[in-house]
């Protein structure tokens, strides 16, 4: 069965919020703060967009709380209504790629399915009714 979390997206202030959320639920970030500097084909990013938060999440009970930060320079615009996502977390990639491609049926796909350089088979995508999904398959978690 697939696990869902919260994802949210912010402009520039997701690294300040999850600080803010981590002092209401306690605990620690789940592994590193990643900033968008560090992924492939950001050197042309400003400085200020280079510190945004690429990816941050926080445990909550045994959910997580994921969030990223947009980037104007990648013509990423924050608007109420695509600063949530439903991630998914499937057990498998046939179950990724089922979902996937169920859920997508004419919506607009951000992000096709496929294996990204942080590891995980990763695709994003607004349905047809303009709820925002994250569809993540890590095999390592998937076990």
């Amino acid at each position: 069965m697939p696990k869902l979390n919260p994802y949210l997206n912010f402009n520039g202030t997701a690294e300040e919020a999850f600080n803010f959320y981590k002092s209401i639920f306690g605990g620690e970030f789940a592994g590193e703060i990643h900033k968008m500097g560090n992924a492939p084909g950001t050197e042309n990013l400003s400085e200020e967009e280079k510190n945004r938060v690429m990816h941050i999440a926080l445990p909550v009970g045994n959910d997580l709380l994921m969030a990223s930060d947009i980037v104007p320079g990648f013509g990423q615009t924050l608007t109420v209504g695509n600063n949530n996502y439903v991630s998914i977390f499937p057990d498998s990639r046939e179950e990724a790629e089922r979902i996937f491609k169920g859920l997508s049926e004419g919506g607009n796909i951000e992000m096709p399915l496929e294996d990204q350089f942080w590891g995980d088979y990763f695709g994003s995508f607004q349905d047809k009714y303009g709820v925002h999904w994250m569809v993540n398959y890590n095999e390592e978690y998937g076990k």
